[in-house]
């Protein structure tokens, strides 16, 4: 027990640390209004809902194309019907490319269609296509290794499997092969690149993305059932010729936009919690899983802010980045445009990944800021999120942008073991979005717009 004197003496000690040393923590009154909000946002279909509107009106959504600009303004008109203070769009300038058609066969000696589709920004072959020796490679290290020139004339495969992780921890390496896969095999003469699709499947159906800026040679992803066929006829033969086709074309450059609503704080409106999540998509699927449910979770969560009333003392921003896909252009250009503002920033976080739930809260604030981090974990533990050791997060995809910038961020991890079984296909579909996840992501990201807005924590120390 300590005596009167030593009670004095920490009293004292208190009462002349500087208010930027004390741990900066949530109010009882701001938890308890954060635990209300989460479970009815926990009981509500309203995400799902969101989420089968836009892959149902609009669907596909890639950059450029009709249905990119039909989300735009299925958004704008969404939000403004929802409820938010401001809606708003900014341009944003993208390299053009339409897909076109591709045909790949295997021609000799065994000779059989196979399934592929073209990576993003894929040049086209030429009008009679391109029919040439395959030779094969396990990954894109092994390519890097191969002697300049030596294979010119010839169609190279990069066969890297992608492994299937909680996570998804494999795709990072397995989207290397994607990404340079065509750069690296043109420095070493080839007239067209094939990958083993960049997923977890067995579907017959491949995997699309992105590639780099430098891609100058035809490239597609084969299924991954096509990929084994493949590699078995490899085994057989090591004169395997392939014939493929492709039509995609780059094109001028298409505008699209961030679209931006805000729920208006009381007492800072001026600073702001960031809410992301993009709103294009690949054009071979409906868009409803990547990124449709970010786009309807982080709506939803301003959406259940607004029902209750109660407004928070900063602004909530839900930004919904446009041209992810293909090089997130859209939050780059963001960046650019509001980086003199980026300390009005308070903190963010994104969805972009994932059908399962939410399984923990990786941080990346201020050490100070620790302790209110620790209580929002703690708020959360019933939805099954459990608080990540490190604090070094900057946040998924485009929020990573601002979270390298200096932005704090929190990750909300998800359970990635199928996700890749979907991602860029023709299975990204409502069918793949479980109503339990969006309704466990409502209630993790409007406790978190909650708390961070209706504080005034400055969550980089």
């Amino acid at each position: 027990m300590r005596t009167f004197m030593q009670k004095a003496v920490l009293g004292m000690a208190f009462l002349l640390t500087p208010l930027s040393l004390m741990a900066a923590e949530f109010s009882a009154e701001n938890l308890a209004q954060a635990k209300a909000l989460a479970e009815k946002a926990g009981k509500s279909e309203l995400a799902y809902q969101l989420d089968e509107s836009l892959s149902t009106e609009v669907g596909p959504r890639r950059v450029g194309t009709p249905g990119d600009k039909a989300g735009i303004e299925w958004a704008v008109a969404k939000m403004k019907a929802l409820g938010f203070d401001r809606v708003w769009t900014e341009t944003v300038t993208t390299p053009g490319w339409e897909r076109g058609d591709i045909s790949v066969e295997a021609v000799s000696p065994f000779p059989q269609r196979m399934v592929a589709i073209a990576l993003g920004g894929s040049v086209p072959t030429p009008a009679d296509g391109i029919e040439a020796q395959v030779v094969a490679f396990p990954n894109l290290d092994a390519l890097k290794a191969a002697e300049a020139g030596s294979l010119k004339g010839k169609i190279a495969y990069i066969g890297y499997q992608m492994k299937p992780s909680i996570d998804g921890a494999d795709y990072g390496v397995a989207g290397k092969q994607r990404y340079l896969g065509s750069e690296v095999a043109a420095s070493k003469g080839a007239s067209a690149v094939l990958i083993r699709s960049v997923g977890t499947d067995n579907d017959r159906i491949g995997h699309t993305g992105a590639q780099g800026d430098k891609s100058t040679i035809p490239a597609a992803a084969l299924s991954i059932p096509d990929a084994d066929l493949l590699e078995s006829m490899m085994k057989r033969s090591d004169k395997v010729t392939l014939k493929i086709n492709i039509s995609s074309r780059k094109t001028a450059d298409v505008k699209t936009a961030n679209v931006i609503g805000e729920v208006t704080g009381t007492e800072r409106p001026e600073d702001f919690v960031v809410l992301g999540s993009h709103l294009d998509s690949w054009d071979v699927g409906t868009g409803a899983v990547d990124d449709g449910m970010g786009v309807a979770i982080t709506m939803a969560a301003a959406k259940h802010i607004i029902d209750s009333g109660k407004k928070p003392k900063r602004s909530i921003r839900v930004i919904l980045f446009g041209a992810e896909e293909i090089g997130l252009y859209g939050v780059k250009q963001y960046y650019e445009k509001h980086k003199d503002k980026l300390g009005n920033h308070i903190i963010g976080a994104e969805w972009d990944s994932g059908t399962r739930m939410i399984h923990q809260l990786r941080p990346g604030v201020g050490e100070k800021s620790l302790a209110a981090i620790k209580q929002m974990a703690e708020l959360l533990k019933p939805y099954g999120v459990a608080l990540h050791p490190s604090n070094s997060a900057k946040g998924q995809s485009d929020i990573s942008v601002l979270g390298k910038a200096g932005m704090p961020a929190i990750n909300f991890d998800s359970d990635l073991t199928d996700y890749f079984d979907y991602h860029h296909t023709e299975n990204d579909t409502m069918a793949n979005v479980p109503p339990e996840t969006m309704r466990q992501a409502s209630a993790v990201y409007t406790a978190f717009a909650w708390l961070t807005a209706n504080s005034l924590i400055d969550f980089r120390k």
